[in-house]
């Protein structure tokens, strides 16, 4: 579809499949993956809405599956967060849920992003 919009310029422009499929649907697209971020990210111009992607970005961190997402933060709660995030940011709830949604789940903030070597 973006070939197509860019050689065809005084044409009406195509969806492209994703956001097709997501046409007529609201909230937010969350990624959630053990794989790198990157891979996720390759989809974000096809999307056409806010996008959240959660990832591992990284290998060798944990002894467990559910260790390795609790470390790269892409466990449920951290999926909820992330949910919830861009919600408040398109203004659909306050950012007080978000922060509520921090405190419930035992969250913490002041952690180091696991990012950051």
């Amino acid at each position: 579809a973006e070939r197509w919009n860019r050689l065809h310029p005084e044409e009406p422009p195509r969806l492209g499949y994703l956001q097709a499929q997501l046409e007529g649907r609201t909230g937010p697209v969350v990624s959630a993956s053990d794989y790198v971020r990157a891979h996720a990210e390759q989809i974000r111009s096809c999307l056409g809405r806010p996008y959240a992607v959660l990832g591992t970005d990284g290998w060798g961190r944990s002894d467990t599956r559910a260790r390795l997402r609790d470390f790269f933060e892409v466990d449920r709660h951290h999926v909820v967060v992330a949910t919830l995030k861009v919600l408040a940011d398109q203004g659909e709830i306050a950012p007080g849920r978000v922060s509520e949604a921090i405190e419930r789940y035992g969250l913490d903030a002041a952690r180091p992003s696991p990012r950051v070597s």
